[in-house]
């Protein structure tokens, strides 16, 4: 007789299994530990985002479907909702299955993946194409994809790998040599050109080398590097010129930055409300560089605030795991990963809000593209994977840290 349900239990039934419970506390099966080991708050919130992006998107589309109709051509006011809704469909299950990866096969899959997706990255000169004035994108079939949105949560790994290294061996020449692949990494982009990816991925390098531990002597030497490029950028690079002086002095075409500007003001406090908005029509970008105006039209500013919240909410929520962390490659990898996601997220709003010059660079979880989500939640799956803990293990009395304590 089974004790909980009161039902017979049949012939060679062991009782104490009857009684476990699909995903609960005892069940030792895989997909229980990992629903005990996950971090269940930051996968919350990223549904969260991703469910807020299908609603922008929703919201965005009817704009950028109307702009890039034509008379012999029209797209349907929610093309751009349904192919997003199957990249979501097709994103979520890559996060959730990275997820569930042990730690250590998360980082060689990570490390492999960065490989892959550099070789791809340093093709794009040869055989990307073109499009809206920028070579970024390599054709497969019928699709293409953007190497450099790939390889970001991957060049996390790579170089948290390379870092952590140290912890064994001081004298190693981590720092150089992560440096060295950065500023290739960045000479890649700016050849693309991508100011904005280029940003990214020397904001994650700092980052992550400042958690390393740096004196502030070195601090200031590469801080002194980062103006030293800013500048030369400026006075050598087209792109970066051009756009610094729109932000700075109004010279030049400031269409996108006016418009994004007056769309997310347009709403007010609480936005005019689903579909109502009339601003976004003169948005060039409405569905990826500026859903983010979109959001503030027609939901509000409030809407934005609670966006901006969501992701700081993330980060906190990281690094204070992180603050009961031994293990150096986690710490980094963590670290470089939130700060991808968030730096790329405060950019796309101060870009929207005027702030900053324009960038073309998408808010995460929100913004339409396959390959930006698709990456976005390769990334996530593996700050999941990373930030697994058995939550019994630690509470032991039994159980003695690294540390001694």
């Amino acid at each position: 007789m089974n004790a909980v349900t009161g039902s017979p239990t049949s012939p060679g039934t062991n009782p104490t299994k009857a009684r476990v419970s699909r995903l609960g506390r005892s069940d030792r099966s895989a997909m229980g530990l990992w629903f005990w080991e996950i971090d269940r708050v930051l996968l919350l919130l990223v549904v969260v985002l991703i469910s807020i992006g299908l609603i922008a998107v929703a919201a965005a589309s009817p704009a950028s479907a109307h702009r890039y109709s034509d008379t012999g051509f029209t797209l349907s006011p929610l093309h751009y909702f349904w192919r997003q809704l199957l990249w979501v469909c097709l994103g979520v299950p890559v996060m959730l299955g990275i997820s569930m990866m042990p730690q250590q096969l998360a980082r060689r899959l990570g490390l492999l993946m960065a490989g892959i997706f550099a070789l791809c990255l340093a093709a794009v000169p040869l055989i990307g194409f073109e499009r809206n004035g920028a070579t970024r994108w390599i054709g497969v079939g019928f699709s293409q994809f953007q190497p450099s949105e790939f390889l970001k949560p991957f060049y996390v790994v790579f170089i948290a790998w390379l870092l952590s290294l140290k912890a064994n061996d001081n004298s190693l020449p981590v720092l150089p040599i992560s440096g060295a692949v950065t500023a290739v990494i960045a000479a890649l982009l700016m050849m693309q050109p991508d100011f904005g990816q280029t940003i990214i991925f020397c904001s994650i390098w700092f980052a992550m080398v400042m958690i390393t531990g740096l004196s502030w002597r070195a601090v200031g030497i590469l801080a002194g590097i980062g103006g030293v490029g800013i500048t030369a950028a400026y006075l050598f690079y087209p792109v970066a010129t051009q756009r610094i002086n729109n932000f700075l002095f109004q010279s030049g075409d400031t269409y996108q930055t006016d418009s994004a500007h007056a769309t997310i003001t347009a709403g007010g406090l609480f936005g005019t409300g689903p579909g109502g908005g009339e601003m976004k029509f003169r948005l060039p970008e409405a569905h990826t560089d500026y859903i983010f105006s979109v959001i503030g039209e027609e939901f509000g500013l409030v809407a934005c605030l609670a966006i901006a919240g969501l992701f700081l909410a993330m980060a906190i929520r990281v690094f204070v795991k992180l603050l009961d962390e031994d293990e150096p490659f986690l710490i980094l990898a963590s670290a470089g990963l939130i700060t991808q996601f968030t730096a790329q997220a405060m950019i796309n709003m101060a870009v929207n809000i005027g702030i900053a010059p324009s960038k073309g660079m998408t808010l995460p979880f929100i913004s339409y593209g396959g390959s930006s989500l698709i990456a976005l939640c390769a990334g996530f799956g593996l700050l999941l994977a990373f930030t697994r803990k058995n939550p019994y293990l630690t509470r032991s009395p039994y159980v003695v840290k690294w540390s001694g304590r």
